[in-house]
């Protein structure tokens, strides 16, 4: 047996209506794929349709599930709402709601736009947000119970420098989930959280740390254990908390770190260490990557 071993048993999510926002790459993907295999039936949104066709095919062909992909920008509750009654109308219902969208930028906070900042506040807090508002209502009008999931970090606790409108927006959507894991709990509506400590994907870790920051600055070195998380862990965890076997779980934030924040807190703290003409190239690193 070893942790990158599936948990659950085959039919634990079987019947359950799941959407997955950013579910179209890295661990929204890697989620989605093991929710598929679970026997549920997934709606994954983003703003990108052809990578979410792709990944939906893909992952239909990989699991024998169904996969919806709908394209939706969660900024906007007009599109949010016209996304849930997509999926109410393909499946009929949704049991779960896996709020996993988000944006970041590392970067020294005074060298940030008014505008970069509120595009990692508008996707995260806002977005979440407007998930949660949209189907809560839709749930609670409709007499049905559900679970909510909401994934989050270590800083949204303790902070962390170089990514505050991240810490900042995850820091609202913590409050958010345990607010409403009181509130909502008569609707039989549960909310808990995820933070995950160091879990790479190509495409964001690529973007957060380019070139050779990822190697210098090896997230690893930070953890007890010594190593980054594997997709299927989370996956594994994620699948639990939105089974019926957590039914008694509520209001909770499960973290999944080995250890990370308890060692030092603030993820990304260390980048202390960057000198200022260094952030000079790391920003055109990464308009570099963004114009391409």
């Amino acid at each position: 047996m070893s942790y990158t071993d599936k948990m659950l048993r085959d039919d634990a999510l079987k019947g359950k209506v799941i959407v997955v926002t950013g579910g179209g790459s890295g661990l929204g993907k890697a989620m989605t794929k093991y929710f598929l295999e679970l026997g549920a039936q997934v709606a994954i949104t983003s703003r990108d349709l052809e990578k979410l066709k792709t990944t939906a095919a893909e992952l239909e062909a990989e699991t024998g599930g169904k996969c919806l992909p709908l394209q939706c920008d969660v900024r906007h509750y007009e599109e949010v709402e016209n996304m849930l009654q997509q999926v109410l109308k393909s499946f009929g219902k949704v049991d779960v709601l896996l709020n996993n969208a988000a944006g970041n930028f590392i970067s020294p906070t005074e060298r940030l736009s008014a505008n970069a900042f509120d595009t990692v506040i508008d996707i995260v807090l806002k977005g979440t947000k407007n998930c949660t508002l949209a189907f809560g209502k839709h749930w609670i009008d409709s007499k049905q119970s559900a679970t909510i999931l909401n994934i989050v970090t270590t800083y949204a606790w303790t902070g962390s420098a170089y990514v505050v409108p991240s810490a900042t927006a995850k820091a609202g959507v913590l409050a958010m989930t345990r607010s409403l894991a009181v509130e909502w709990a008569k609707y039989g509506i549960r909310s808990n959280a995820i933070a995950p400590g160091p879990f790479p994907t190509k495409g964001a870790w690529d973007r957060l740390l380019p070139g050779d920051l990822a190697e210098k600055f090896d997230m690893a070195k930070k953890v007890p254990l010594k190593r980054v998380g594997d997709h299927q862990e989370l996956a594994n965890l994620a699948a639990y908390l939105v089974s019926d076997f957590s039914a008694y779980v509520n209001g909770d934030v499960i973290t999944i770190d080995g250890g990370e924040w308890l060692k030092g807190a603030g993820q990304f703290n260390l980048l202390e260490a960057i000198p200022e003409e260094l952030w000079d190239q790391l920003e055109m690193m990464i308009k570099a990557k963004k114009n391409k």
